[in-house]
This record gives C-alpha cells, structure tokens and sequence, in this order.
C-alpha cells in the first residue's frame, strides 16, 4: 500500500477517534426535539422590529433585562456588571451600581431595592445608594451557579431561576458559553427558588428543567411563568406547594429567554436566536450531539442574529411575533411601561424601544 495512503488512514483513524472518545464536559441525554414549523403562521416574518429607537448605553453592552423603578426611571442589567440607570424615555444612561459579576434577571423589590439575578454572584440586592448584597449563592445545600432571571412578589419572596447547576457560568466564564453546554446535554439541570428577606432562607420550588431562564409571577401569585429555553416552551409552575407544571406556549422557533408580564395583563417573551437545526436533528442521538463539542468552535451549532419578541395572553397563546432580521439582535425580553416597549439583548450595544402604538394588540 502506498506510504500516502497509509498516512491518510492514519489521520482519518486519529480524527474518529477523537470525534468519538475525547473527553467534553457533556454527557448529552436523548431526547426528541419536536419539529419545528419555523417562521409560519403567527410567527410568519414581518419587520415589526425595524423602526425601533436604539438607545445608547454609554458604551455598555449586552442589555439583558430592564425594570422600571419605583421613581419612574428604567434600570437596566449589562454584560460587564454594571447596572445602568436611565430616564423615563431610556435617555440620559448614568452608572447606579456594579456587581463584579454578570447580572442577569432585574426587578424590584416592594422596599425599592433592585434585586438582581446575577449568574456569577448568585441572588443580589441593590439600595438606593447603590450598596450591593448578597441574599442567597446555595438553596438546599446546593450552589447556585448559574442565577439567570428573577421576580417579586407583593408580599416580598423572590422568585428566581438557577438556569443549570452544572454549568457553571463563573468557571466557564462567559454565560453564553454555560448556556450552550446545558442545552447541548438537556440534563435537566435547571431549578426555580424562592428567597424570603425576612428569614433569609432560599428554598427550590421546582427542578429537572432544561436550563430555566426567565421567571414571571402570574396577576394573582399563584402560578409562576417560566421559559424552559432548552425545551422551546414556556411553562407555569404551581406555588401551592404541589410544584405542578403545565406547559403553555410549546415548539416556538426559538430560545425563549426573558419573560415580563405587561401593564395590561400580557406577557413579553424574548427569542433570543432561532433553534438549530443541526441541533434538533441530533436530539435522540447523544453520541451525535458529545463529537459536536469536540469539534472547533467555529463548526459548532451557536446562537444566530435575529430578534424576535413575542406577546402573549394569559393563557399561553402568541398574540404579536415582533421581528427584525437587520437592526438588532439576540432578544432576551421586553419591558412595558406607560408609552413604550424597552426591547433588550443578549448582545447588543443599544437598549431598543418601541412606541406602544406599533405592539398594540386588539383586544
């Protein structure tokens, strides 16, 4: 045999190996994705996205979530720690805090602190001066690793997502990265905790999810919402006790990330990239799924540009699919508040808004 030839069989032996035996930081799980339709339908595409304001973030980036305050002004958690204080109307962006970490989920607690989700500081709390605490990094002698998204009850108990306790996002060190583990395993990694301020404890309210990622109570504070990203779904979750769960918006196009419940009642859930297809093809193949991370980054399924917003009703139903395949990109939510929607991103550089004329649905 030609001495080539056998150079090439031994590379291509040395490559299958490797494909098939080098060790990841995965163990991916068989499941069946189901199929997705893609942009038809409700979701069909439109521009509705393309007129949006981009608003600067003195040079910040990565808006993952915004709130509005209880003096009116909107706060908004970005990539590198900080936490930006804007006007009203998104202008006039000045630095209220940092949490040396990545904040990730924001809302506001009854006192008026900021309670910030943060992925590599765990359950944080923010006062008025800016004095940041830390409320909670373990829930039932379990680390919180991976602190994502959160919200507040009236009565004051916290509500948030530890989105993977196995993928760690300060050990990895890039929350996107973790991410993209979590969902290439579908481990059931993901949990929901409460915190309660008055006696500091921080207990699980569901586990088993596929990286749980956005939180958001329900108008009576008996259910709360949740977006399972690595199922394409958006659940609710029992807070009776009984941890039932019941799936509400099932197969979206996309990863679904943040979720804000509106002024009128309505949910805003953001896309943050449209699903793979690579991916969902090797759903019931976990081998298939374990040589993709053992190939270089660059040929690895990875997040895609596009945003994508979505409303939807108390029970579940998409009523506007929101897009913009140009201008702005990796979604994570929408925040309403009296004249606008404040649109924000996983990546970006600019807090988008919309007018509440262009969202508007007919009720």
């Amino acid at each position: 045999m030609p001495r080539k030839r056998w150079i090439g069989l031994g590379l291509a032996a040395i490559a299958t190996g490797y494909l098939a035996f080098w060790p990841v930081p995965v163990a991916p799980v068989a499941w069946d994705a189901p199929v997705n339709a893609g942009l038809v339908g409700t979701f069909a595409p439109n521009d509705g996205l393309a007129t949006a304001t981009q608003l600067a973030l003195a040079g910040k980036t990565g808006p993952e979530d915004a709130v509005e305050g209880l003096d009116g002004r909107i706060y908004v958690s970005t990539h590198d720690g900080t936490i930006l204080r804007l006007d009203a109307e998104g202008g006039s962006p000045e630095v209220f805090a940092n949490t040396g970490g990545r904040p990730l989920g924001i809302a506001i607690h009854p006192d008026g602190d900021v309670i910030v989700a943060d992925a590599m500081k765990g359950l944080l709390a923010i006062d008025a001066q800016g004095q940041v605490t830390t409320l909670a990094t373990q829930a039932d002698g379990v680390a919180i690793v991976y602190a994502d998204a959160v919200d507040v009850a009236s009565d004051g108990r916290i509500y948030f997502s530890d989105a993977s306790t196995k993928f760690s996002a300060a050990d990895i060190g890039d929350t996107l990265e973790a991410s993209k583990l979590d969902i290439l395993e579908h481990g059931g990694h993901g949990r929901v905790l409460v915190h309660d301020r008055r006696d500091g404890s921080t207990r699980v309210v569901a586990k088993g999810l596929e990286f749980a990622n956005g939180v958001a109570l329900g108008p009576d504070q008996k259910w709360l919402w949740v977006c399972e990203t690595g199922r394409y779904r958006v659940i609710r979750i029992a807070l009776d006790g009984s941890g039932r769960i019941e799936a509400l918006a099932s197969n979206l196009p996309g990863f679904p990330d943040n979720i804000r419940r509106g002024r009128d009642g309505l949910y805003w859930v953001g896309l943050v990239s449209p699903r793979s297809g690579i991916l969902d093809a090797a759903s019931n193949w976990p081998r298939t799924r374990a040589a993709m991370q053992r190939l270089p980054a660059f040929m690895r399924p990875d997040a895609k540009r596009f945003a994508h917003l979505l409303l939807l009703d108390s029970s579940g139903a998409v009523m506007r699919s929101l897009q913009d395949e140009k201008n702005y990109g990796f979604v994570t939510g929408g925040l309403q508040t009296e004249r606008y929607v404040f649109v924000t991103s996983l990546k970006e550089d600019t807090l988008a808004r919309i007018s509440a004329q262009s969202w508007a649905p007919a009720l």
